[in-house]
């Protein structure tokens, strides 16, 4: 291998960026650094998980952190119109496909890092069978390299292969497909309910995240609010308990 490329990897410690490292150490493939940005917004299972991950590979995480938390720009930043000095609205409010402002934030401060770095190339997760995912995270400024889809590894043997090391991520993947910032509106109305239900700490998080947004809450996903999912998932579980 070129010893001049520093292979970074992007981490977020769900189970197909720890399968590509795992795989990656098995195969001989040297690693420069392991570094994970971390939203404030992750599960206390994937922190431990983190830890855990650490210990077992020997490698450090190096964390990243956005330069303000996430909730200040959810909740508290004051949104300006352009030359205006006065906000028109407080907070960006909850992420959503036109308004992804926490990956853009992400993806700065993942830059930053590997700008650093003398023929970095970032190491990403992705599993063989996402390779269409691959053009979503492509930029001109970024050598990137997928592990997982250049072994032919998808989804199902990613996971296998983490549980085959003894991962189990507190039960997370019992519960979730696929796991990311607990609070993120990407997510299936199932999850949404499966969270509710079996994180209820995490649930009322959400719930005041989005009572501090007062009149500027524009809606966690659509018009929805996540008080608006509360109310339907009270119904839906009354309606359980009036059939049985």
């Amino acid at each position: 291998m070129d010893e001049t490329v520093n292979n970074v990897i992007s981490f977020s410690g769900g189970k197909d960026s720890t399968a590509m490292v795992l795989e990656m150490l098995e195969r001989g493939e040297k690693i420069h650094s392991v570094m994970a940005f971390d939203t404030g917004w992750e599960f206390p299972q994937m922190l431990e998980h983190w830890e855990r991950f650490e210990e077992y590979t020997g490698l450090e995480i190096i964390k990243l952190y956005p330069k303000k938390p996430f909730e200040y720009w959810m909740i508290d930043r004051p949104v300006c119109h352009r030359g205006e000095p006065e906000p028109y609205r407080i907070g960006n409010g909850w992420p959503s496909p036109m308004r992804r402002w926490c990956t853009r934030e992400k993806m700065k401060e993942i830059r930053k890092y590997l700008k650093n770095i003398d023929g970095a190339v970032s190491c990403v997760g992705f599993a063989a069978d996402e390779a269409k995912r691959v053009g979503s995270v492509s930029g001109s400024d970024i050598v990137q390299r997928f592990p997982l889809i250049e072994y032919d590894i998808d989804e199902a043997e990613a996971l296998t292969v983490c549980r085959k090391h003894g991962f189990e991520w507190g039960g997370l993947y019992d519960h979730f497909r696929r796991v990311s910032c607990f609070c993120c509106p990407l997510q299936r109305d199932k999850d949404l309910k499966i969270l509710r239900e079996h994180y209820p700490e995490l649930w009322g998080k959400m719930i005041n995240w989005d009572i501090a947004q007062g009149k500027d809450n524009i809606g966690f996903k659509g018009y929805r609010t996540v008080c608006d999912y509360e109310d339907i998932f009270t119904f839906e579980d009354k309606q359980i308990e009036l059939l049985f």
